[in-house]
């Protein structure tokens, strides 16, 4: 495959991340709401280093592990500040 060939491939493999990504904040949003009305907490670290460990487990590569952990740590991070805000807009209504 030449240079454009990969490239539209790469542009065809992002429009399914972000979809997945959104996918993935909608799940996250309503767990937000299940937290909030059984009085969770947003945070849980616990729950955090367990989808770490997940991700490491079930990557076979390239990435190394520590790169995908800076992403999905980085994905968890916007998903808790999703959850916070929202928390935070309907506490203030």
């Amino acid at each position: 495959m030449d240079i454009p060939g990969w490239r539209k491939k790469i542009d065809e493999i992002d429009r399914k991340l972000v979809e997945l990504l959104n996918e993935r904040a909608r799940a996250a949003r309503e767990i937000g709401k299940l937290k909030q009305d059984t009085k969770l907490p947003i945070y849980e670290p616990e729950r955090e280093k367990a989808i770490l460990n997940h991700i490491r487990e079930i990557s076979q590569g390239p990435i190394s592990n520590a790169d995908l952990a800076s992403v999905f740590e980085k994905i968890i991070e916007i998903m808790r500040r999703m959850q916070q805000d929202e928390t935070a807009a309907k506490n203030s209504r």
